[in-house]
């Protein structure tokens, strides 16, 4: 298991191979056993395995290839749908129309999504996030008739791989870990650790492609410039609100 983990590539290339019923039994299984905020399980799991389905959530997802192509997409959501009706059926009333709440549950979906994904790579499948699940919240609702109290947080696509791409670049650890209290970074600091990454031939290229002077720039005005991430983000709250977790 601890290989699965060292070796995780994002596969966004599958073959036309189906994911047998208790292989993808197994990754849900493995799911649920996540880690989660006090044995309350707010989230669910939504498994598309429909061609047609999989054709709406296209868009939703800058149509991706891997989308239409992935014999199954899993679409991880925060969900205290659930847990309130329980909890009214016991005449218990729930305090979880917040955005604490929401986070909560948000939190629980991820660590399943990742639990799933562990599973998938031992059993020999490849996997993809989709962090597009949550810009596009609003029409993967509706697609996917999600109640009041449901918001997607994240999707995977999940397959048998067609191609085998080389290991994604990571910081070193010492980037990322600190002990006992944080340590913040200096400008040499900073220099050091990207020092690496900035110098590999394929982010040279992506500055190249993108007109940029700086990798950093191609982060900030091409992948994820404000203007998206202010778009985006006024979309998430009107969701927040739709589904109940804000007032």
């Amino acid at each position: 298991m601890l290989n699965e983990i060292k070796e995780h590539r994002s596969i966004r290339k599958y073959t036309d191979k189906q994911i047998p019923k208790d292989v993808m039994d197994s990754i849900l299984n493995a799911a649920i056993r996540a880690s989660n905020t006090g044995n309350m399980q707010v989230y669910s799991i939504v498994v598309t395995t429909d061609s047609k389905i999989k054709d709406e959530l296209a868009p939703t997802h800058f149509n991706q290839p891997m989308v239409k192509n992935a014999p199954a997409i899993l679409t991880f959501c925060a969900d205290f749908n659930r847990f309130n009706k329980w909890c009214r059926q016991r005449n218990a009333e729930p305090g979880y129309d917040n955005f604490l709440s929401f986070l909560t549950a948000a939190i629980d979906a991820i660590i399943a999504a990742q639990n799933a994904c562990i599973e998938a790579q031992a059993n020999g499948l490849g996997i993809c996030y989709l962090g597009t699940a949550i810009y596009n919240a609003d029409k993967i609702i509706d697609i996917l008739n999600l109640p009041k109290g449901v918001i997607p947080v994240t999707a995977v696509t999940i397959g048998y791989p067609a191609e085998t791409p080389e290991l994604t670049d990571r910081l070193p650890i010492e980037a990322v870990v600190h002990y006992e209290k944080y340590d913040d970074f200096t400008t040499e600091d900073i220099n050091k650790l990207y020092e690496e990454k900035e110098a590999r031939e394929d982010n040279k290229q992506f500055i190249a492609e993108n007109n940029k002077e700086t990798l950093a720039q191609v982060f900030t005005d091409v992948r994820y410039p404000l203007a998206n991430n202010e778009h985006f983000s006024e979309v998430l709250f009107g969701v927040l609100k739709k589904q109940g977790f804000l007032k």
